[in-house]
């Protein structure tokens, strides 16, 4: 036998799993539990590298746990997360996170442009001035997105859709390589939604990849190249033309018809796939 290597082998892990190393995510084995119950089990998982990837499932999936437990923000019962075949840690400057808005205190007494700069703080130094070429790099990102004339507001003045943007262009001014994003499209506005996905559009043409937590299945189509159909386990995964079918999806959705009957009958239209 050849003693060769080929080169277009790809590189794995060193973990010695079958994961690629340059995927820009790639979950082996992951279970997370609260309270001794499991809420995610034994994800294995890798994704596509400049893709948009729409995370879905049903209220309670595991889709927001899936994003913070792959980011180090909530323990793991079991497995390993790599970002480019190392962990979060040593490539936190190649990841950026949007959280839900929900989340966030609003009320901090903070411009949009601080916040946009926050996204900067390992190139600036905590508890150092922001100089003027870190600030004109968040202004831009804040032009990327539409509000550079709110630089000056204090983010709790600013409407939902507006607090949203803000939150994309301090993921943006990181210039990282994979993009975590937990509902970004929720409580927006229609301006505001189709600024987000022109925005994704932009990232997915400069080979970036973007993972994106997702509830409105009519949309799933029209703005994403990848799925990933989430019920405590992955349903199914892989391009949207494959795998975002009506079986499948009520595989997902546990048969709650309720939920399904729009997109259901435009899938009837469409020989069962959107």
């Amino acid at each position: 036998m050849s003693s060769e290597i080929s080169s277009d082998a790809v590189p794995r892990l060193a973990t010695g799993d079958e994961h690629p190393a340059s995927c820009p995510l790639s979950i082996h084995d992951m279970t997370v539990a609260y309270h001794r119950k499991p809420v995610l089990w034994d994800i294995d998982y890798d994704a596509p590298a400049g893709r948009l990837v729409a995370i879905v499932g049903p209220n309670g999936s595991g889709k927001t746990t899936l994003i913070k437990a792959s980011l180090g923000l909530l323990p793991t019962a079991s497995g390993n997360v790599r970002f480019f075949g190392k962990p979060y840690a040593k490539q936190r400057s190649r990841v950026g996170y949007v959280p839900q808005r929900e989340s966030v205190d609003w009320d901090f007494p903070v411009s949009a442009l601080d916040v946009v700069a926050m996204g900067l703080y390992r190139k600036i130094g905590w508890c150092r001035p922001v100089i003027k070429k870190y600030r004109r790099q968040a202004l831009h990102s804040l032009e990327r997105v539409g509000m550079a004339e709110y630089a000056g507001r204090q983010i709790s003045q600013l409407s939902g859709g507006q607090q949203q943007r803000v939150f994309l262009a301090r993921a943006l001014v990181q210039d990282a390589d994979v993009y975590l994003m937990d509902e970004p499209f929720v409580g927006v506005d229609a301006a505001t939604e189709r600024a987000i996905i022109a925005l994704l559009r932009e990232l997915r043409e400069s080979g970036k990849t973007a993972l994106v937590v997702h509830h409105d299945l009519q949309t799933v189509q029209e703005y994403f190249d990848d799925v990933l159909l989430l019920n405590m386990r992955i349903i199914a995964a892989g391009p949207v033309s494959n795998v975002f079918t009506e079986e499948n999806l009520r595989q997902t959705y546990g048969g709650k018809l309720s939920l399904l009957e729009k997109v259901g009958q435009r899938m009837h239209l469409r020989g069962g796939r959107l």
